[in-house]
């Protein structure tokens, strides 16, 4: 196999950095890759053009991105408990200008559980302070803002992946890694494999990516960065859930949210 690193697109987010350590410092097998961290709507967008060649990506967008790209199994967002939380400064209706993490994010999508409403988007990591200064009325929280809004003086108004749970039935697919169809053939199986051993190598040394993800999180709070380690690496970081994942693609597309790609395209490489 050619030694050329590939271009991999993940966040900056602990769960991302925890479980891709091993992958990117070479200490499982696999393709040699470079890492691309930015925020989960950069990705999208970047992945949109067509400029990566392994990302990570919300599922919400992946109807926008089928005809050029296939989902792995491994590497994956997923779970119970892990859905993105609406805050406000006190209690309140949901409604007003509510702050959102990008608008092709999964959260995006799940807002529309409870209705459409006039929307902001902005990188997620602004949005509690958004909420805070008064700019929003109400705002869409990820990552870490899950477990940090509280400390803030923020208050909970609906938690969007409780409310997905209970009507779908399923567990909550946030993102995926996407690999390029035009590289897929050759390198997918490779990639998937590498990408299960990373987040196993994650499991079995934890300590190992402390310094690595110290270095790239947002937020300091060893607390939050170890709860938010916890939530968000889990069996469905091993293998996605198949049902859960068609289920938010075909949702979204009945949303409107995306031209359908060639249906006969398989969504998992």
């Amino acid at each position: 196999m050619d030694d050329q690193a590939l271009t991999f697109g993940f966040s900056t987010c602990p769960n991302d950095t925890f479980a891709f350590h091993a992958l990117v410092h070479r200490l499982v097998p696999g393709p040699r890759v470079a890492p691309v961290m930015d925020d989960i709507e950069a990705l999208n967008l970047r992945a949109e053009r067509g400029a990566a060649e392994v990302t990570k990506v919300s599922i919400a967008a992946y109807g926008r991105l089928r005809d050029r790209y296939a989902l792995l199994r491994a590497g994956g967002a997923a779970g119970f408990g892990v859905g993105p939380v609406i805050v406000a400064r006190s209690a309140r209706e949901v409604g007003g200008r509510i702050a959102i993490p990008g608008e092709r994010t999964t959260a995006a999508l799940l807002l529309r559980l409870l209705g459409r409403f006039d929307t902001v988007p902005m990188r997620f990591d602004q949005i509690e302070d958004a909420v805070l200064r008064g700019e929003v009325d109400c705002g869409l929280l990820i990552h870490e803002g899950r477990f940090t809004y509280e400390g803030k003086g923020l208050t909970l108004l609906a938690d969007l992946g409780t409310v997905w749970e209970a009507r779908m039935q399923c567990p909550l697919p946030l993102a995926a890694i996407a690999i390029r169809r035009d590289l897929a053939a050759a390198l997918a199986p490779a990639m998937d494999r590498a990408l299960r051993a990373s987040v196993e190598y994650a499991f079995a040394h934890p300590d190992a990516s402390r310094d690595y993800v110290a270095a790239h999180a947002r937020e300091m709070d060893a607390g939050v960065v170890a709860r938010h380690i916890s939530l968000y690496v889990n069996d469905y970081t091993r293998a996605l859930d198949d049902r859960a994942v068609r289920r938010m693609i075909a949702w979204a597309e009945a949303e409107g949210l995306f031209t359908p790609g060639d249906p006969a395209l398989p969504i998992f490489a």
